[in-house]
């Protein structure tokens, strides 16, 4: 069975660069994620077990949103009007956000991004069991990081684990977090 052991959510329109200098100071390049990013950075560190920074095999990092990276891919478009900015298109793919939490964290499980058509709780508990199909996945970071704008953003994220204590990682939990 598979539990719900810790949720975060980040309120849309916050301030991510005081609450990563409140909570985290620690990683520079921070600075040259995207927003969407940014908020999948901030839910990790909100979530991370102690002790910190051991690798760890058994951890998925799954990410969901609808906008996908739109909300950067509209910055990069404004550059290529003068002088396209590479800072900008490194992060113009979903899947980065997964990578930045697996490479900080160091998760080698399994990392996927999924881009839907909107948020629906059945489809992401199917993909997050999914996850745990496997013989080595014991928990997984899975979350909702939908960036419209930068100030504009839904946030959330579970940290989910296989026989673990806690409610259960269901449709009807998955909502009842998200009413907190």
């Amino acid at each position: 069975m598979l539990t719900i052991k810790r949720f975060a959510s980040i309120p849309t329109g916050t301030d991510l660069t005081a609450l990563y200098r409140a909570r985290v100071g620690d990683y520079p390049k921070f600075f040259k994620m995207d927003t969407a990013c940014k908020l999948g950075f901030l839910l990790a560190e909100e979530l991370a077990d102690e002790p910190r920074f051991e690798p760890r095999e058994d951890r998925a990092v799954l990410m969901f949103s609808t906008h996908g990276c739109l909300c950067n891919d509209r910055h990069y478009e404004e550059t290529v009007q003068d002088f396209p900015s590479p800072a900008l298109f490194v992060y113009t793919l979903p899947n980065i956000i997964t990578g930045e939490i697996a490479i900080r964290n160091k998760y080698a499980g399994e990392t996927s991004a999924y881009v839907l058509e909107r948020f629906d709780p059945a489809v992401f508990a199917a993909l997050v069991e999914q996850a745990f199909q496997d013989e080595v996945t014991a928990s997984a970071l899975c979350g909702w990081v939908d960036c419209r704008a930068d100030d504009d953003f839904t946030a959330f994220a579970f940290l989910v684990e296989r026989d673990g204590d806690g409610k259960a990682f269901n449709t009807e939990n998955i909502y009842g977090n998200l009413d907190q």
